[in-house]
């Protein structure tokens, strides 16, 4: 095996690898959602193939492309995001590794059209700022090269708000849902795995203050301590003997 082949090889089981996780996470369900990764010095894109269930794929099955979304090897046809997983490797010369999800809570966002702002640690940890949250697409643009179109808009997006890619490797496409991309497709992977941490996490703060202005009052004392002696007390009688 020639070292090109074998590295190829390894890229390939390193991209099963990130899908896998993907699915192994829940941040992907049924055929949704992508991971990638460059080869930057040969030019080479490994993706997912479009629509092949998670339970299913080899690393035989990840599909080889150029940086022109050119084929290369496989037999599968790539993922339909591969256009725009190509703009933000052309645009974000840091970036080796891209993942799209589904993921519920950071879509939520997208589908609010907001940026996920930093309100936390957790989120200050691996977000240097909100998570922006692009426009909408226009008309022309979706009737178009949609996936490319996408590309563009989140590259348009880091570019108009002088956001670093580097230190916000993420983004909430307005209407669809995030892109993360890191130092390799896991790297990726986690960084969609906290993304959707923090996503829920801002969601619920946002119930937890609603609840603290109109909450209900809370249960009456006799009812707790009657819950709590029954299993904790010294005559609990919750149970079995």
């Amino acid at each position: 095996m020639s070292v090109i082949s074998r590295e190829l090889k390894m890229l390939r089981e390193d991209v099963l690898a990130a899908n896998l996780e993907l699915f192994r996470l829940g941040l992907a369900l049924f055929t949704w959602g992508n991971a990638s990764a460059v080869d930057r010095e040969r030019g080479l894109v490994v993706i997912k193939p479009s629509g092949v269930p998670y339970d299913t794929m080899t690393a035989d099955d990840m599909v080889v492309v150029d940086l022109e979304g050119r084929p290369v090897d496989g037999a599968l046809k790539p993922s339909s995001d591969l256009p725009t997983h190509l703009a933000l490797y052309r645009a974000f010369p840091l970036a080796a590794g891209i993942v799209h999800t589904h993921s519920t809570h950071a879509t939520a966002w997208a589908q609010a059209g907001l940026d996920l702002p930093a309100e936390g640690t957790t989120h200050a940890d691996h977000f240097y700022g909100p998570v922006p949250c692009t426009r909408c697409l226009n008309d022309a643009e979706i009737a178009g090269d949609y996936e490319r179109e996408t590309g563009n808009v989140i590259v348009e997006t880091f570019r108009n708000r002088e956001i670093d890619p580097a230190s916000v490797p993420a983004v909430l496409v307005h209407s669809h849902g995030p892109f993360c991309w890191g130092t390799s497709a896991l790297d990726a992977v986690h960084n969609a795995a906290v993304l959707e941490e923090v996503a829920k996490m801002a969601i619920l703060s946002r119930i937890a203050c609603m609840a603290a202005k109109d909450g209900p009052p809370p249960m009456q004392q006799s009812l707790l301590a009657r819950h709590f002696e029954r299993k904790h007390g010294k005559n609990a009688y919750y149970g079995q003997k």
